[in-house]
């Protein structure tokens, strides 16, 4: 015979579905952990050579020492040509040639580092969209449990609740339903901003 069911409480937790339950959400957490290095691992497996420079140039760009580097640099160059050293100068004041050098310099990295981005946010898509349907997925799955639940406590002569919020949970999600209101929280927030 069946334990009785506690209105309050609800059913008891059934023990050997515990290390299932456990076993089942550990098995999703190594998935999605796998998927996500798995997209980055298949992006960064398919750059051209052109895109590993840019990766490379991003990163030291990046660094501290390049900072460091380009301060001495800077420093060194505009003593020299102020006349600081007792050397003759070659780009005097306003130092035309430094600034063209830094120009190209920065347009380049520019374009290295927006190059690096864009792959980096073509990834991000991939996760957020990989996110989303595994997210879907869970909430049909709970949606779901509490179906069954909430037949099983039925069946065994129980009364669900009066709950709306229970009763809003046992629907089933619609994705388009919550887009649209987002869409229209996001317009009316962007109405108020320009009023």
């Amino acid at each position: 015979m069946s334990e009785p069911l506690d209105p309050e409480n609800g059913p008891p937790a059934d023990p050997n579905a515990l290390p299932i339950v456990e076993k089942r959400r550990h098995q999703r957490a190594v998935a999605s952990s796998h998927a996500m290095r798995a997209i980055k691992a298949a992006h960064a497996a398919e750059r051209s050579p052109l895109q590993r420079f840019a990766d490379a140039l991003t990163r030291i760009a990046s660094s501290t020492w390049f900072f460091t580097l380009h301060v001495v640099w800077f420093a060194v160059w505009i003593a020299y040509n102020t006349g600081v050293f007792g050397g003759t100068p070659f780009d005097v004041f306003p130092f035309g040639l430094l600034t063209m050098v830094v120009s190209l310099e920065a347009i380049f990295l520019s374009i290295f580092v927006l190059m690096s981005q864009g792959r980096e946010a073509a990834i991000a898509e991939l996760r957020e969209e990989l996110t989303l349907q595994v997210n879907l997925r869970i909430e049909q799955e709970v949606t779901k449990t509490l179906q069954l639940v909430a037949g099983l406590y039925t069946r065994l002569g129980q009364r669900v609740g009066e709950d709306p919020e229970l009763t809003e949970m046992l629907r089933p999600l619609d994705p388009e339903r919550i887009e649209r209101e987002l869409n229209e929280q996001i317009r009316a927030a962007v109405s108020r901003r320009k009023s």
